[in-house]
């Protein structure tokens, strides 16, 4: 694994179930409010600022939380809306110059499955349902939302040797 670990240029996740618990809440206004970690958040930093990018693939329309949560994390890739995730994760192939081969894909769910297949590894959460965990190539130990993406992030920087750089702001 750590030989396509470190092959790995761009990380895209999905929202609802990984970055966040999968819970949706409405308010009376029929806006959407997502919670987020901070942790996941800085996993993500640590990521682009060792020149991994990171991007969302979503099959809902991007709400306004995640539209600022993106903007805080300087993620410009969005893609929100999609239906087929596999011919997304190849049209972010052609725009970013980055092979799917170079590319992991975070999802939970059904609708992942295009994607986790084509991408160079998928990578999972441990409350996906089985037929998701059972194609996943990593499963993290933490759930969605609650510091699965910065595991993820950790074992993409660990994989690439980059871990020990990226700790070096924090600890010299």
């Amino acid at each position: 694994m750590k030989h396509r670990l470190e092959k790995i240029e761009l990380l895209l996740l999905d929202v609802d179930g990984v970055l966040t618990t999968g819970e949706i809440i409405y308010v009376d206004s029929g806006e959407q409010i997502k919670v987020f970690h901070a942790r996941d958040g800085l996993g993500l930093r640590l990521l682009m600022d060792n020149h991994i990018q990171a991007g969302i693939v979503t099959g809902r329309t991007a709400c306004s939380a995640l539209t600022h949560r993106c903007r805080n994390l300087g993620i410009d890739l969005v893609c929100d809306g999609i239906k087929d995730k596999n011919a997304a994760l190849g049209s972010i192939a052609d725009e970013t110059g980055i092979s799917l081969e170079h590319t992991a894909f975070m999802g939970d769910d059904l609708i992942d499955l295009p994607a986790m297949k084509i991408a160079g590894i998928s990578i999972t959460v441990p409350d996906a349902p089985e037929e998701v965990k059972k194609r996943a190539d990593i499963i993290t130990q933490a759930r969605g939302g609650q510091g699965a993406v910065r595991e993820a992030c950790e074992m993409i920087l660990k994989g690439k040797n980059l871990w020990e750089k990226a700790l070096s702001p924090y600890i010299s």
